[in-house]
């Protein structure tokens, strides 16, 4: 069997659709998965994927093979839309005479309402931050300027390590972030964020360049690692009882619902997002119905 198929594609996500490297990672895994399931399905490992046993019926096997291991829906749910995005490739590419996985249909997975803080946990997140940021040390200021642009600018937590010096524009308020696709955006920062990196400025510069590099830097100048992001984030979640065990990307969905919740626009908020899709902004709409409707039954004296 040639892997030479699969390093192409790779490639193409790589540098034609520029999709992240972690994504990119994620499709090398599943890939690798069909691999191993197809060695075994077949019995043979000489197979290609033009055979005609590499066909619909074995992808539906691949499914069935996913859920004997005891992975979950969702999970091979996308392991099969690798699959299918691959064999799309090979048939476009004419490396294949057909596209196995054109009617293959996943398993229904159930729509996950993001998790998100309440408005009051919000503010027990950032007293905190702020009460360690008045202590002008690097690591204090550093973490409330992460929240800062994560909620205040529903930043995603790859845009926000990826950000650089001079990518935050003080005096217009606005920030231009590379999201998802390499597709570069600006978007809003708030008068709390701008004090935040002014602050953090000055004890970013004991430790490195003022006027180039990274914007997070850790206490050799290098930048911050997503893993310190996110270990901050959650340092400071400890200390609100609805934060407790979400990830920094909460703050993002948290950015959305309640701009939502007080009345924006859905598109606008697509776009504040980086969404492709108004359909991926929806499920914003799905958790703001969800707190209406407990409103109504706990307020109103016959919704019971």
């Amino acid at each position: 069997m040639s892997r030479q198929e699969v390093a192409d594609f790779l490639r193409h996500l790589a540098d034609e659709r520029e999709l992240s490297a972690n994504t990119v990672k994620a499709y090398t895994r599943d890939l690798a998965e069909l691999e191993t399931f197809l060695d075994q399905y077949l019995g043979r490992s000489d197979w290609t994927w033009g055979d005609t046993e590499v066909d619909r019926l074995a992808l539906r096997g691949f499914l069935g093979w996913c859920g004997r291991k005891g992975l979950s829906k969702r999970t091979a749910a996308r392991r099969l839309a690798a699959a299918k995005s691959f064999f799309r490739f090979l048939h476009r590419e004419q490396l294949i005479e057909a596209n196995p996985g054109r009617s293959v249909r996943g398993p229904k997975v159930e729509k996950r309402l993001p998790g998100h803080l309440a408005p009051g946990d919000i503010r027990e997140v950032f007293d905190f931050a702020e009460r360690e940021a008045a202590e002008n040390r690097l690591v204090g200021t550093r973490t409330l300027l992460i929240l800062e642009l994560l909620y205040g600018s529903g930043l995603r937590l790859a845009e926000l390590h990826g950000l650089d010096v001079g990518a935050v524009d003080e005096p217009a308020m606005q920030a231009r972030v590379m999201g998802k696709g390499r597709k570069e955006r600006i978007v809003p920062v708030t008068e709390r964020a701008v004090r935040a990196l002014e602050r953090y400025s000055l004890r970013r510069a004991d430790v490195s360049d003022r006027t180039s590099g990274p914007l997070l830097v850790n206490n050799r100048g290098g930048r911050l690692s997503t893993r310190s992001i996110q270990s901050a984030v959650r340092r400071c979640f400890e200390h609100a009882a609805g934060a407790r065990g979400l990830s920094a990307h909460a703050l993002r969905h948290t950015f959305a619902t309640h701009l939502l919740e007080a009345g924006a626009d859905l598109l606008a908020v697509k776009e504040l997002l980086g969404h492709v899709s108004l359909s991926t902004t929806q499920i914003y709409t799905h958790t703001s119905k969800e707190r209406l409707l407990r409103v109504y039954r706990d307020a109103h004296p016959r919704s019971r």
